[in-house]
């Protein structure tokens, strides 16, 4: 009987698909990411634990939320390797999130804000905006967004 259970807990590239709703391309771009594992059978076919399913939905609600690759992958490569991820787990890799999207909102809430002032004078120019930018001071400060990047000084 345990050998029937053990059978369950590896899944085909296809078992996993079906299971996660992700193409088989992307879960092999997902593995040459580094974003999740596969380990091979006899025929060199892959094989994936049954946890990586938990670790593909996390990838989906992250992308979904606007966290890039790099910052799952960051996310992801501080969760235990050779054992299932617990709760305390989960909740380090939540944090992390909770945080950088409280800032993004903050910028993107900031950024929709000014947006609407500045479209509002029909200039749409922020090099020449006598509103946002008068003298075109900000060139002064570097490129990038300065009117959204928090005070610096």
């Amino acid at each position: 009987m345990q050998n029937l259970f053990d059978k369950w807990k590896i899944l085909t590239v296809g078992q996993l698909a079906q299971r996660s709703g992700v193409a088989i391309s992307t879960l092999h771009f997902y593995e040459t990411k580094g974003l999740i594992t596969s380990s091979r059978n006899s025929g060199n076919q892959r094989q994936y634990n049954r946890d990586i399913l938990r670790r593909v939905a996390l990838i989906k609600v992250a992308q979904g939320l606007g966290i890039s690759l790099s910052e799952i992958k960051r996310s992801l490569d501080k969760l235990p390797k050779n054992k299932k991820p617990s709760n305390a787990d989960w909740k380090i890799v939540s944090k992390q999130w909770e945080k950088d999207l409280s800032q993004r909102i903050t910028q993107m809430t900031k950024m929709r804000n000014q947006l609407n002032s500045c479209i509002g004078c029909g200039c749409l120019s922020l090099r020449e905006c006598p509103l946002r930018n008068p003298f075109d001071m900000l060139r002064k400060k570097g490129p990038g967004p300065r009117l959204l990047i928090q005070d610096e000084e």
